[in-house]
């Protein structure tokens, strides 16, 4: 417990160095991630009241996309504002614990989505493979207990790194070569040996990568196989539209966390590190409303009818 005492009894502080490399490009980069911040909130906090208020909706597949726009909106609140607040601010700092609580949170979003995809997945698998059992399968306890599971594990996880990063030894004032408190970067600059705690964060992201990178995968297998014996082209199509946002999400998330936490002594510069984080932080949250919107027909249509019925009252 000495490194916990020694860690509190100053006040230690971080500077996230964020992209001032480019100083340049700091208002340009400030006025994109605003446009796509407010494109964020009002996408996925659109798409949950959409959600709520339309009983058309209240079915397993719009409860799993509810609960991944609410993530989205934490995910991108979590890291966006100050990021836009160091882009324009000449002080980056952020107090230890404000540092740490900002990576657990994102963290737990992170693990969040992962497994909410491969819900939403195997909540497709059953819809399609298994149309005339889908209520029973996917009844309202089991979509309850599918998202309180994926929410439990994503606190596990991301509570055992963080005891592990309250642990390590850090100086008064320390530059982390990032936008955000991301784990990798925050421990760099620890004094102690991070042997473990690296080890633990490859380890668990393989984990969540490989068991819900499984689920969707042994999902979709079974969703084209079930798919090809369809004998009309045109019921094929409509089965495939219904899983082609849920892929360009998966490909988008589950690519950039790969390349970033799944292989072992990446040869990634941190300036790419930082980009590709972008993607998965910022990038990500902002397209699934817009790639579940823009390709589904019932959203696009209760979207169009709720808009007309307001006009009328202003």
């Amino acid at each position: 417990m000495v490194p916990m005492e020694r860690n509190v009894s100053v006040e230690i502080i971080f500077s996230l160095l964020g992209f001032t490399d480019y100083p340049e490009l700091q208002i340009p980069l400030f006025l994109i991630f605003l446009f796509m911040y407010v494109i964020t909130v009002v996408g996925n906090l659109g798409m949950i009241a959409l959600i709520n208020i339309n009983p058309k909706f209240h079915t397993p597949m719009y409860f799993f996309l509810s609960h991944l726009s609410f993530v989205d909106f934490c995910y991108s609140t979590i890291i966006t504002p100050k990021l836009l607040e160091n882009l324009v601010l000449a002080d980056k700092t952020i107090l230890y614990f404000s540092c740490m609580f900002q990576y657990f949170l994102s963290c737990v979003a992170v693990v969040s989505e992962s497994y909410l995809l491969a819900v939403m997945a195997y909540d497709r698998f059953v819809a399609i493979c298994n149309p005339l059992l889908y209520t029973v399968a996917m009844s309202p306890r089991l979509c309850i207990l599918l998202v309180t599971g994926s929410y439990i594990w994503s606190i596990f996880a991301p509570l055992i790194l963080l005891c592990y990063a309250l642990q390590l030894k850090f100086s008064r004032f320390n530059v982390i070569n990032h936008f955000f408190c991301e784990y990798t970067a925050l421990i760099a600059v620890s004094s102690s040996d991070i042997h473990i705690p690296s080890l633990l964060l490859f380890c668990f992201a393989t984990f969540n990568e490989v068991s819900t990178l499984l689920i969707i995968l042994t999902s979709y297998v079974f969703i084209f196989v079930t798919v090809l014996k369809i004998k009309s082209a045109s019921g094929r199509r409509k089965a495939f539209s219904t899983c082609a946002s849920h892929l360009t999400a998966i490909t988008i998330f589950h690519g950039t966390i790969l390349s970033l936490y799944c292989i072992p002594n990446s040869k990634n510069s941190r300036q790419v590190v930082k980009v590709a984080s972008v993607f998965y932080t910022v990038v990500n949250p902002m397209l699934n409303p817009l790639i579940y919107s823009l390709r589904n027909k019932d959203v696009k249509d209760a979207f169009q009818k709720l808009v007309s019925t307001k006009i009328p009252l202003q």
